[in-house]
């Protein structure tokens, strides 16, 4: 086995690998992989994706990807072809792991690296991280059954009003996000809740491209103070299979909390999703953040996984 340079390679070596991780997220996380695969292989084409490959005997089995925003680096991916059956998959995950994250480490001017392996279960590709100083965060894959989901009026707090998202929300939703999670654990997973134009690209990321499935205007809303007319909360939403909805976003302004803003947005999203023929809804959390895994209890959800977001803060 050898490891090389992702970018020494075509979509066309890498296309067998992609269709493989494809099905495998569609059997695990009910989760449609092909805009995310497609984007993967332009950027390989193109030599500017960078990561490392995992060959042998002339064929790529294995690559984990990582990106540069700014002065960050984000682990994207890591995938190992039959690695529920072959011996040394986990073995191939620690050393592109290894590499991905020395490099990185190693790269000038990054001074922080995030990680979601969303499709690897707590604690199993922890060792290189926790090995080079990374922070780790447990997290839940939550999934709610739509089709055994009574779907109701949702009862919204009296001076607050839910309507449809729109574009015209973009810059207010960036600063209710900002807010929302000022001090709050998430913000120490995603450095970009930290200020409002890394919200702006967070929410540039969620509605343009296709890492989070694609965008469903239909069943994202956001909550305005009927008073001042100003936006209060949030929820988007994406498609992430023909069928399957997944929450991107759900965030409330602190001072609004406890009037029931959360679940009544949330329940805007399942009625939504149920009206069109949706069979799932799903979402992470961060197990840290108890109200909000008691809250999507409380709603019917159920962790189907548990898997690890890493920070490195240099």
């Amino acid at each position: 086995m050898e490891i090389l340079d992702l970018r020494h390679f075509s979509s066309v070596d890498l296309r067998p690998l992609l269709e493989d991780e494809t099905r495998v997220w569609a059997t695990m996380l009910s989760w449609d992989y092909t805009g995310s695969a497609e984007m993967i292989l332009r950027y390989v084409d193109a030599k500017i994706l960078p990561g490392y490959a995992a060959i042998e005997r002339g064929r790529i089995f294995g690559y984990s990807f990582f990106v540069y925003e700014g002065s960050k680096g984000v682990v994207g991916d890591l995938f190992v072809a039959n690695g529920d059956r072959l011996p040394n998959a986990r073995e191939v995950e620690i050393k592109l792991l290894t590499h991905v994250i020395e490099t990185l480490q190693q790269s000038p001017g990054i001074h922080r690296i995030e990680a979601q392996l969303l499709a690897h279960e707590a604690g199993s590709v922890a060792r290189p991280f926790l090995d080079q100083g990374f922070q780790r965060h447990p997290r839940l894959f939550m999934v709610l059954n739509l089709r055994s989901t009574v779907s109701q009026a949702p009862a919204a707090h009296p001076d607050v009003e839910i309507r449809r998202w729109s574009d015209a929300d973009y810059q207010p939703a960036a600063a209710v996000i900002t807010a929302a999670y000022r001090g709050h654990v998430d913000a120490q997973i995603n450095d970009q809740y930290h200020t409002l134009a890394g919200s702006l690209r967070f929410l540039n990321n969620i509605v343009r491209f296709p890492g989070c499935g694609v965008f469903d205007p239909e069943s994202s809303y956001a909550a305005v103070d009927r008073k001042a007319r100003n936006l209060i909360g949030l929820i988007l939403c994406s498609r992430v299979r023909g069928d399957v909805g997944h929450v991107t976003q759900i965030c409330v302004l602190p001072e609004y909390r406890g009037r029931g803003i959360g679940e009544a947005l949330m329940a805007m999203t399942s009625q939504n999703l149920i009206k069109r023929g949706f069979t799932m809804l799903s979402l992470t959390v961060t197990e840290a953040n108890a109200g909000a895994v008691a809250l999507y209890h409380r709603l019917g959800f159920e962790t189907k996984r548990v898997f690890d977001a890493f920070v490195w803060a240099g």
